[in-house]
């Protein structure tokens, strides 16, 4: 699933490609991914111009020139391609927005979504989302601050979108590697040397997914060298039963909520 570095490289490498651009058609192939009506959605969306491209943990926003916003989801499998006719996937698309020759294709939108709002709606449906942890504002003494009220599994409190906003299955398993910390403990047990290392761990590697274009490695368009560079810098994610690239030692898989979870039982403890 992407998370906030697969969203936020997404995010830049579209200002380029449409900001500012027209929606001179919109094909609509699965109304599921929709909320409205399809000829209401349409009729909305099209011919509206994108006035700005915005990301709010997982999410991204395409401002229009009315006012409305459309708020996507990937989800589980969803990713994005723009490029023409000739150069699209051949995987079922289930939403296309076309700027001219050019189209912008939504795939894999089975339990993700492509859904219109106005400026109220919008701010409603991502109210519970958590700060931004990248922002300057969300400082060490904020993060101590937030953490102090959580108990339970660490893994768990780092996937809760309501306690930080954009951190999925892969970035907790790496900032939790950088940081020498096992994903299975507790936060209560942990000391403020752990919390701190923590902290700046979350910053490091979020910003250096961003960097590296995230580890979701389906380009974005053609010669897209940059998505999924992050994919080759994993240190634990989806490394079971190889060897930890700092120590040798085995990296482990356990599952935890329901989530897997890797580590290196010999740096993380």
């Amino acid at each position: 699933m992407p998370e906030l570095p697969e969203m936020e490289n997404y995010k830049n490498l579209l200002k380029d490609k449409i900001a500012n651009q027209v929606i001179t058609d919109v094909q609509i192939n699965r109304e599921k991914s929709i909320n409205i009506n399809p000829d209401l959605f349409k009729k909305t969306v099209q011919h509206q111009r994108i006035v700005d491209i915005k990301r709010r943990g997982k999410h991204l926003l395409f401002q229009l020139q009315n006012d409305q916003t459309l708020l996507l989801h990937l989800m589980l499998g969803g990713w994005m391609f723009f490029g023409s006719e000739s150069e699209k996937p051949n995987r079922t698309i289930q939403v296309r927005l076309s700027f001219g020759q050019n189209h912008l294709y939504f795939i894999g939108l089975r339990l993700g979504y492509l859904h219109l709002h106005n400026q109220t709606q919008t701010e409603e449906k991502l109210s519970d989302l958590g700060p931004e942890p990248l922002n300057s504002e969300f400082t060490l003494a904020e993060f101590l601050k937030r953490i102090h009220t959580k108990h339970g599994r660490l893994k768990t409190t780092l996937l809760d979108q309501s306690f930080i906003a954009g951190i999925g299955n892969c970035y907790s398993a790496e900032i939790c590697f950088q940081a020498g910390i096992k994903p299975t403990k507790d936060i209560d047990d942990m000391k403020d040397d752990d919390q701190i290392k923590l902290y700046d761990s979350m910053k490091n590697v979020l910003l250096d997914g961003i960097k590296h274009g995230g580890y979701m490695d389906n380009p974005l368009f053609k010669g897209d060298a940059l998505t999924g560079g992050f994919n080759n810098r994993c240190q634990v994610y989806d490394r079971e039963g190889q060897p930890c690239l700092r120590c040798g030692t085995t990296i482990i898989i356990e599952v935890i909520s329901s989530r897997q979870t890797f580590y290196c039982p010999n740096c993380q403890k």
